[in-house]
């Protein structure tokens, strides 16, 4: 059993036609370090090891980071970042992700997209195997133990390196937040059309 939030590289699509608007299911999967090279090639750095989001998804939505801050009164206004671009190649280079765009022609262009947040459909998301989820996937789930007493829901999860653990947050106000190992060994069922997880797990612990 794993959870994570992407698997291993797959081959990039041709991309399709022109997207207007981010869609609902889109999800933050990294974000634009700068440029690469003098060709308009942009470097992303993936909120995860393995981010096939990034190297299969043809369209790339942008948000700017949530940290810029507002320009003064009066200041001249920056070049609006676009709200979508649509990849032509994208590959791995060591621990970022190396994309071309249609949008983008020069290094400039590309420098002025550093810090973009990018967002990708989960519907473009390639199938995980047997035993593995998205982590996107069990964000929001109840988590419930053997003996059905309710633990909380999940808020997060944490990368330990050798596995993931769960972030359980109580329905309690006060309760302390609980950190359940993502395992077999702890994990009894995960349940994604019933948004339910299962575990062998006291509420004492």
């Amino acid at each position: 059993m794993a959870a994570a939030p992407e698997r291993r590289p797959a081959a990039l699509p041709q991309a399709g036609p022109a997207v207007a608007s981010r869609p609902d299911d889109a999800v933050e999967v990294g974000r634009i370090a700068g440029a690469w090279g003098v060709r308009g090639a942009l470097k992303v750095a993936p909120h995860a090891d393995q981010p096939q989001a990034l190297l299969t998804a043809g369209h790339w939505f942008l948000l700017p980071p949530e940290d810029r801050p507002a320009p003064p009164p009066g200041a001249v206004a920056s070049t609006p970042l676009p709200p979508v671009l649509d990849i032509v190649q994208a590959r791995r280079h060591g621990e970022n992700v190396v994309a071309t765009a249609s949008q983008v022609r020069d290094r400039t262009a590309a420098e002025a997209l550093k810090g973009a947040r990018v967002l990708v459909s989960r519907a473009t998301f390639p199938a995980p195997d047997d035993g593995e989820f998205y982590w996107v996937d069990l964000i929001g789930l109840d988590v419930v133990n053997r003996d059905g007493a309710a633990l909380g829901r999940v808020a997060g999860l944490l990368d330990t390196g050798p596995h993931a653990v769960l972030r359980v947050q109580p329905s309690e106000q006060d309760a302390d937040e609980r950190l359940i190992p993502f395992v077999a060994a702890y994990v009894d069922a995960v349940d994604l059309p019933g948004r339910r997880i299962t575990v062998d797990w006291s509420p004492d612990y």
